[in-house]
């Protein structure tokens, strides 16, 4: 008689999510976007299921002292467009950096998640600041 195994699928009730804490100061751009995605997903978890949300929550603080390499602050190019004709918008990497800090990481880890329902909601979970101090002490050492 041969002996099957079955393969573990996390249910949504099985997972219990926690908050991590990741200081930005630093650390290159994408290095960084690619271990909050990780994080997110819950890929870094033995329970990762594809089909079930079981990453945690992540606050990433410090935004404004990552770094990034070669010349990509005058390089590197973001676009946007409304959907009207005419209003395709375009704002180099250096000046979205001065400005919102927070969009460029934000925008770095969502091009790391996947594309439906699911990574819109591991992208909810991303909480981001600029400075040193954050709104989720409570949260975070609940779960520690």
């Amino acid at each position: 008689m041969i002996k099957r195994f079955k393969t573990y699928l996390a249910k949504p009730s099985d997972v219990k999510p926690n908050w991590q804490v990741i200081d930005a100061s630093g650390q290159t751009l994408g290095r960084l976007a690619s271990r909050i995605s990780l994080t997110l997903q819950g890929k870094d978890k033995p329970i990762y299921t594809p089909h079930v949300l079981t990453g945690d929550y992540v606050v990433v603080i410090n935004a404004g002292k990552i770094r990034v390499t070669g010349n990509k602050m005058a390089q590197k190019t973001y676009y946007r467009h409304s959907g009207y004709v005419g209003n395709l918008r375009q704002q180099s990497l250096g000046n979205l950096f001065q400005k919102h800090p927070d969009r460029v990481i934000r925008l770095a880890v969502k091009g790391m998640l996947p594309a439906n329902k699911l990574g819109s909601e591991m992208l909810g979970r991303l909480r981001i600041f600029s400075g040193e101090s954050h709104k989720h002490d409570v949260q975070v050492s609940k779960s520690q």
